[in-house]
């Protein structure tokens, strides 16, 4: 699949929920209204979907939410798309959750094909932690991420860059995540929904971040990717990576590879626009996939050349209304 600046589309990601057990300060507001079950599509229709992608030339599926875990029966999902792995016409399989429910499920995703995963910690410490999900578990999520070791399972740490709220921490992130053999990305916050706060009191331009790890760790920047947006330095002094994803300060878009598809059926091109492509309707309109894929082309030739991500100080709001959780992270 090419989109109309030549950008090969090999990468989606997939939100099988918006429904998550935290309600992180940047994410979410506390009350969230979620969609009602009976509009999401199935795990069968989920897994149709991923296929048609698959056979249209995607080489990577990660799975989101929300959090993916939460979902009753999604390892069924992980399982069912690890035929496309053995086939070799799948590169890989990933996740990107909060830790909290790995402890029941890293074996079961080990077993299914996946290799690696992302996980979501903004704070090594426990109350801080709480503070920032407004009501998680730290150690619950600690145990999540020693049973992924455990499983085998290659972990990579990704923390939100907050202004003022973890920033002094970060120093200590690149420290653990070396001394347990985990990538480490550092995120800028993006102004996606209503959050119930400032957002301009967390924006931390990464750049900041960088210049400030500089004073205590050697960073070396490294041609390595994972396929996502992340750009990847070397930390002399641990040897683990550490990368930053900078939507705000230095976007990515010149080399977007992916599309993300909700849970409803709903395909974003872009995830700073507002521009999507229904595929719950051609889905359920045939047994085949001949409408499916129709406007999954369709949808691809929409694509736009980049996202307009702004923090808007004079009116403190979004740049783009859906909350992350709906779109998936």
């Amino acid at each position: 699949m090419i989109d109309p600046f030549g950008r090969t589309v090999s990468y989606l990601r997939v939100s099988v929920t918006d429904r998550c057990d935290l309600r992180c300060v940047y994410c979410m507001s506390e009350d969230m209204a979620f969609l009602p079950k009976k509009d999401l599509l199935s795990l069968e229709e989920l897994d149709r979907v991923c296929s048609a992608f698959v056979d249209m030339g995607v080489r990577k599926l990660r799975i989101t939410g929300g959090e993916p875990l939460v979902r009753r029966d999604v390892i069924t999902l992980f399982e069912s798309l690890g035929r496309h792995l053995k086939t070799g016409a799948l590169d890989e399989l990933t996740l990107t959750t909060n830790g909290t429910q790995l402890a029941k499920h890293a074996e079961a995703l080990k077993k299914a094909g996946v290799e690696r995963i992302n996980i979501s910690l903004d704070s090594l410490d426990p109350q801080r932690f709480k503070t920032i999900t407004r009501w998680g578990d730290h150690a619950m999520v600690m145990d999540g991420i020693r049973a992924a070791k455990d499983a085998g399972l290659k972990v990579k740490i990704n923390a939100v860059a907050m202004k003022d709220v973890n920033e002094d921490e970060f120093g200590d992130m690149v420290a653990w995540c070396g001394d347990q053999g985990f990538d480490l990305v550092f995120i800028e916050t993006m102004p996606m929904g209503d959050i119930d706060g400032d957002r301009t009191s967390q924006y931390l331009p990464l750049s900041i971040v960088r210049a400030n790890l500089a004073q205590r760790w050697t960073l070396d920047s490294i041609p390595d990717t994972t396929g996502g947006p992340a750009r990847y330095t070397r930390c002399a002094e641990t040897g683990g990576r550490v990368g930053f994803i900078t939507p705000m300060t230095h976007n990515f878009c010149e080399s977007c590879n992916r599309v993300r598809l909700t849970c409803t059926g709903t395909l974003f091109m872009c995830l700073g626009q507002e521009d999507a492509a229904d595929l719950r309707a051609p889905l359920r309109g045939s047994e085949g996939n001949e409408l499916l894929i129709d406007a999954i082309k369709e949808a691809i030739g929409r694509k736009p050349k980049g996202h307009d991500f702004i923090i808007d100080r004079r009116h403190n709001r979004p740049a783009v209304p859906r909350h992350m959780s709906v779109t998936g992270g």
